[in-house]
C-alpha cells in the first residue's frame, strides 16, 4: 500500500511500508558494489588498509587546506591556526607512517564498528515485521564479533584487522542493502 506524501498515517503497516520504500531502487546495486569492494577488502587486507589510510590521511590534508586557507584569508589569533595545523600534520603523520596510522584508525574503526552495530539493530528495529530486515540484525552482529575479535588482537595485526574490518563491514552492508533492494522488487 503506498501512502502519499502528503497524507499523515498512522497504520502501522503503511508506515513500515513507506519506511522500507524510502530505501529507493538503487539499494539493489549499491548493495551489490559494496559486497564486491568489502571482498576485495577481504581478500587483500593488507592493501584495504594502506588504502584507507591513504584516503584517510588525503582527507585530513585537504581538510586543514582548506581550513588554512580560510584561517589566513580572515585573519585571527594564533589558536585559529591550530586546528588547520592539527589536521595538516595528522594526515602527513599518517601518509608518512602508514603502519601506525593503521594502528590507529584499526582502534578508532572498532570503536566505529561497535557504534554502528547498535545503529544497525535499531534500523532493523524500525524496519521489523518489513521483508529484509533480519539482514540489518545479521549486519550488527557481525560488527560485534568484529569488535570482539579485534580486542584480542591489537596492534600486532592491526594491517590485516583493518583491511578485514573495512571488508567486511562493506560486505554484509551490501548485502543487507542487497536483500533489502532485492524485496523492494519482488514485491
Amino acid at each position: 500500500m503506498q501512502v502519499p506524501d502528503n497524507k499523515i498515517t498512522l497504520d502501522p503497516a503503511a508506515l513500515i511500508e513507506q519506511e522500507v520504500n524510502g530505501f529507493g531502487s538503487h539499494s539493489f546495486w549499491i548493495g551489490l558494489l559494496l559486497m564486491m569492494l568489502g571482498a576485495v577488502g577481504i581478500a587483500l587486507p593488507p592493501a584495504m588498509a594502506i588504502t584507507t589510510v591513504d584516503v584517510i590521511s588525503l582527507m585530513l590534508f585537504i581538510g586543514g587546506g582548506f581550513w588554512l586557507w580560510h584561517t589566513a584569508k580572515h585573519g585571527g589569533g594564533l589558536l585559529r591556526w591550530l586546528k588547520p595545523l592539527a589536521l595538516i600534520a595528522a594526515g602527513v603523520l599518517m601518509i608518512s607512517r602508514p603502519v601506525a596510522g593503521a594502528e590507529a584508525l584499526a582502534l578508532l574503526l572498532s570503536f566505529y564498528l561497535l557504534l554502528d552495530a547498535f545503529g544497525s539493530f535499531a534500523l532493523a528495529y524500525e524496519l521489523r515485521p518489513a521483508r529484509g530486515w533480519g539482514w540489518m540484525i545479521a549486519s550488527g552482529v557481525v560488527d560485534l564479533l568484529l569488535v570482539v575479535f579485534f580486542t584480542f588482537s591489537w596492534p600486532a595485526s592491526s594491517l590485516v584487522v583493518l583491511g578485514i574490518f573495512v571488508g567486511t563491514s562493506l560486505l554484509f552492508d551490501g548485502a543487507a542493502l542487497t536483500a533489502i533492494g532485492w524485496s523492494l522488487r519482488r514485491h
